[in-house]
């Protein structure tokens, strides 16, 4: 390992990838950490946007890909997409080697799939990867495993405390999971880092994902908009209005906008969970805004933490985005997913993930202590509507939940009577 790295969860997931796939493609948003974690790994390596060197890889790539190729195994190509025909060259060279990791491929965006030939289905699997969770600052004790709860589907008998204050959650909310903001001495300093990405985001990168020239302005908008509306279920077109009231944006513009905000892993919107519970209209169904960090929508909003220590009601909004990332980091290896359930009777799991096995747990996030009766309350309520289909419809039976989790800013975890378990983020890791 590279002097000073700091381990991020999804190592254990990379090295087990590159025994089963003769290439393993890792994505996510920039400057989270994918280049570094690449080369822990790799044996050799190119970087497609080295300013010394791009022009000969381009013509290299137009010419002959495999070129590009050739060098120690595991081989690093680093920003691929900027010769989209690499991914058919490593496809057809894993294809003729029969091996196992032979490549690892890094990209901060994703790209039109027309322009390659081939998934690479079987032969490239992906690795999304995620700017740093608390239990990889270091902010989170990580006592309180993810894969353990779901293995005993109880809280183990250890003392679980929470070493972060609620001051220092909302700084870490608004620093961001950015690995280069942790080197930084000082708060203001560290602070600037996601600044920094979100004017990156909306100056150039928004228009350098795909060369389709986009407004600053009506990104700006877009984002503090969407940021306004992170952990709601906000329609889009109450979204667009709000724009509009400062700048005139069509609606092909707008969905535009947000697909190019997505190709750059900016923008991941959760989904709702409709089981068969309820009837169909009285369930939720559309997606809940969420930024990949939480700092993106605190720089979107021109936010700080003195900001938030006076509105802890909208803190409470980037709160659950930040347990959202989180969980999406510890759960990776498990193949977690993340969607949430609401339904017209206010009914609700502001969160529910489910692992590729088909466990699930049923999550409420409440920063505070006061929210917490209430959490599982409903939690509770969600798990009988389930028992109570299972008795009644003949059609095969839902599974009920694995668990039943609230989700806290608060110092101590613990387990209730009715198996609801109370689980501060200081404390929740892999």
């Amino acid at each position: 390992m590279m002097e000073g790295y700091i381990k991020r969860i999804c190592d254990d997931e990379l090295k087990d990838k590159l025994e089963a796939f003769g290439a393993v493609h890792i994505t996510g948003p920039k400057w989270c950490g994918k280049t570094t974690t690449a080369k822990q790994y790799a044996k050799s390596y190119i970087e497609m946007q080295d300013p010394d060197k791009r022009e000969s890889y381009l013509e290299t790539a137009r010419v002959k890909p495999s070129n590009l190729l050739v060098g120690d195994n595991p081989r690093l190509i680093d920003e691929w997409q900027i010769a989209p025909n690499l991914w058919d060259a490593v496809r057809v060279s894993v294809d003729r080697r029969k091996q196992e990791g032979l490549y690892i491929l890094t990209g901060s965006n994703s790209i039109d799939r027309e322009e390659i030939m081939h998934t690479g289905t079987g032969r490239i699997d992906a690795l999304q990867m995620y700017p740093m969770s608390l239990a990889e600052t270091g902010e989170s004790t990580g006592s309180i495993s993810i894969k353990q709860l779901f293995q005993e589907k109880h809280l183990s008998d250890d003392e679980h405390v929470s070493k972060i204050s609620l001051d220092e959650l909302i700084f870490a909310a608004c620093r961001g999971g950015w690995p280069s903001s942790l080197n930084k001495r000082s708060d203001k300093a560290k602070l600037m880092i996601a600044n920094s990405y979100f004017e990156g985001l909306c100056r150039e990168d928004v228009t350098n994902v795909d060369g389709k020239k986009r407004n600053e302005t009506g990104t700006r908008l877009l984002l503090r908009s969407y940021a306004r509306n992170v952990s709601t279920i906000a329609g889009n077109r109450l979204i667009l209005k709000d724009i509009r009231s400062n700048f005139d944006m069509s609606e092909s513009s707008f969905y535009e906008y947000t697909e190019a905000l997505r190709k750059l892993y900016i923008i991941q919107d959760v989904e709702a969970w409709c089981p068969a519970i309820r009837s169909k209209t009285a369930i939720q169904a559309s997606d809940k805004k969420e930024f990949v960090d939480p700092s993106i929508a605190v720089a979107a909003l021109g936010a700080d933490p003195d900001f938030f220590r006076m509105d802890l009601k909208t803190f409470g909004f980037i709160f659950e985005t930040l347990c959202i990332r989180d969980l999406k980091v510890y759960s990776g290896a498990l193949g977690g997913r993340v969607s949430y359930y609401r339904d017209r009777y206010g009914l609700e799991a502001d969160a529910v993930l489910h692992l590729q096995d088909g466990r699930y747990a049923l999550i409420e996030f409440k920063l505070g202590s006061a929210g917490i009766e209430e959490g599982a309350s409903h939690l509770n309520k969600i798990e009988e509507l389930v028992k109570k289909y299972n008795e009644t419809e003949k059609q095969v039976p839902l599974r009920l939940p694995d668990l039943k989790l609230v989700i806290t800013g608060t110092d101590y975890g613990y387990e209730r009577e009715d198996g609801v378990i109370v689980a501060p983020i200081g404390c929740l890791g892999a």
